[in-house]
């Protein structure tokens, strides 16, 4: 595509997702505090720059970030984006935030005269890595249509949802399905290793029947094998569980199960599991049974 993208934030999703728009022949400016991940984007082909430069060289910004005040603050805040930003920039936030915070940045971003669209992605970090990522877009149509060759640089499925922060209301709902899914396998692999049985031939029986899931294909290995290696961090799950159930009490939604949830991340954030994959929602019913789920069968 002509023009320049930014992208700000090189994490665990943002710099494979830069990695996949410049094989795509994207041209890139990229930020991050990391500088070893700046270095091997840059590397690759992008060029280094602040953020207010990419906000006056940019027509598309593209932001992934931990949380919805850092979106804020790299927009906003002092030598922000939005201090070189001109007229008609297009800002794609891919973070996972309230929907409230996309459409705080919405609001602000149509008063510089530029568009924004919240997009929040499922599908970790190998989808990332594969550009297989599921997208789920909030905003004006017009932008929308304008981010389409980007999102097609890293997924393979987006949808516009409905005006903005919608995208950001999906993907809590998103992260409901996934963590309760995950909470659900870890619980049904301690009983079967506690009742004796090999959890990685578990998981095979059960994985053709109606139990079988995307989930259960990507975490159930990963337990048996002991692998917390994070494509996704028990720490940002926890962050958008701490969002899902914030805007489901203003608008009086109860919300049992994932209150349950946010109970059992914060028990593994006081025995020091924050830094884990999700799949390691299992250490806490290991916990709780006093048997740890292992395997040495093969996938």
């Amino acid at each position: 595509m002509n023009g320049k993208i930014g992208v700000i934030g090189l994490g665990i999703m943002g710099k494979p997702m830069a990695l996949n728009m410049l094989k795509k022949g994207a041209s890139l400016l990229v930020s991050d505090l990391n500088k070893a991940a700046v270095a091997e984007v840059t590397a690759a082909g992008a060029k280094e720059a602040d953020y207010a430069e990419i906000g006056r060289e940019c027509d598309i910004i593209v932001t992934m970030l931990p949380n919805g005040d850092i979106v804020q603050s790299v927009l906003f805040g002092e030598h922000g984006v939005a201090e070189g930003i001109t007229p008609g920039t297009l800002v794609c936030d891919m973070s996972s935030v309230t929907a409230t915070q996309s459409q705080t940045c919405y609001k602000k971003l149509k008063e510089l005269g530029c568009g924004f669209v919240d997009a929040p992605v499922s599908g970790g970090e190998p989808g990332a890595v594969a550009g297989t990522l599921a997208i789920m877009c909030g905003g004006d149509e017009e932008d929308f249509n304008r981010m389409k060759p980007v999102f097609d640089m890293v997924g393979t499925s987006a949808l516009l949802i409905g005006p903005s922060g919608s995208g950001s209301i999906a993907k809590l709902a998103n992260q409901i399905i996934v963590n309760l899914n995950i909470a659900a396998v870890s619980e049904a692999l301690v009983l079967a290793a506690k009742a004796g049985a090999d959890p990685m031939k578990v998981y095979k029986a059960i994985r053709g029947g109606l139990a079988g899931s995307a989930v259960l294909d990507a975490k159930a290995p990963m337990m048996c094998r002991r692998d917390f290696k994070p494509g996704g961090k028990i720490s940002i799950n926890h962050k958008d569980i701490k969002n899902v159930l914030s805007t489901a009490h203003d608008i009086d939604v109860p919300l049992p199960l994932t209150s349950m949830l946010f109970e059992i991340q914060q028990a593994l954030k006081v025995h020091g599991h924050m830094d884990d994959d999700h799949a390691g929602y299992v250490q806490y019913f290991e916990a709780l049974a006093g048997v740890t789920v292992k395997s040495d069968e093969e996938l």
